[in-house]
């Protein structure tokens, strides 16, 4: 399973690659919808339900607060695709199983195989940043070991391939169709190696947030990302939902708890180690938290 492996774009190929880029990226541009919407490409069904509307909490659980604004907020309000909607690959073909999934989210996953496992996690939260005015924050470490900022990309500064040498004299660019090149860098050039050394160790036992990952670095590698927290007020027991992007690229899906028997999506909270998701198992340790 060689999942979330960087995939670096050879010199040779990178002139007219950054030309399909260009034009790719400035239709998803015209194509964007009004100030304070989703920017990227939706589903054609105009299916308009979000995931905390799609699936319910537990039985006796409720959905423990979020505050306006929050990454918490925002990963519940993401649009969701038709309820029997199946899992697509980057290219547009079914993926080989269709099992694990309860629910897809309905945001782009791209014409390449790059939006994968680590990729995804990174995409919603530098969209989350996008969405919040927090424009600042966004920056990610690529797999050779540079910080590569969001707002040096967009003042027209271009990073090499490590992420630690930078040419000036590119073209300024902040409209979200730069933005998203620039993620195709981050995608290009960074990986579960370089994520799991940029996130932050939770402490054994501790409870799970929402937008914590959960993430095993490597080569192969897998992340899934927290995207929802459900309480018990009766028992203080706790479940959340688990995101994930796979290999190769294909659509964010809802995982389904390979424990319960009835298909439910719901983890139990704290989590139990080794953590068994349908395509991978994570040892204790694999909690960590953005910085």
């Amino acid at each position: 399973m060689f999942c979330c492996l960087p995939s670096p774009v050879f010199p040779a190929a990178r002139g007219l690659i950054s030309i399909l880029l260009v034009a790719g990226f400035a239709a998803v541009e015209a194509r964007a919808e009004p100030h304070g919407a989703r920017p990227w490409p939706r589903n054609a069904s105009g299916a308009d339900e979000a995931l905390d509307q799609r699936i319910a909490p537990p039985p006796g659980f409720t959905r423990v607060p979020a505050p306006q604004g929050s990454f918490a907020a925002w990963l519940r309000g993401l649009p969701m695709k038709p309820a029997d909607a199946p899992v697509l690959l980057y290219t547009g073909a079914k993926k080989w199983r269709q099992d694990v999934h309860a629910a897809v989210l309905d945001i782009d996953t791209g014409t390449r195989d790059l939006q994968q496992c680590a990729d995804a996690v990174m995409r919603l939260r530098a969209e989350w940043l996008w969405s919040i005015g927090a424009k600042d924050r966004i920056a990610f470490d690529y797999t050779g070991g540079g910080r590569v900022p969001y707002s040096r990309v967009a003042r027209g500064e271009r990073p090499g391939e490590s992420g630690k040498s930078w040419k000036s004299g590119g073209k300024a660019d902040a409209s979200y169709a730069g933005f998203r090149r620039y993620m195709t860098g981050v995608f290009s050039y960074a990986g579960t190696y370089s994520l799991d050394r940029e996130l932050k160790a939770v402490p054994g036992g501790a409870m799970p947030e929402i937008g914590d990952v959960i993430i095993k670095g490597g080569f192969p590698g897998h992340a899934v990302l927290v995207a929802d927290m459900a309480e018990n007020e009766g028992t203080g027991e706790r479940r959340f939902l688990l995101l994930q992007s796979y290999m190769p690229a294909q659509d964010i899906h809802v995982l389904k708890n390979p424990a319960a028997r009835d298909g439910s999506p719901w983890y139990a909270a704290p989590v139990s180690w080794p953590l068994v998701t349908p395509e991978w198992t994570f040892p204790e340790g694999s909690l960590k938290r953005w910085p």
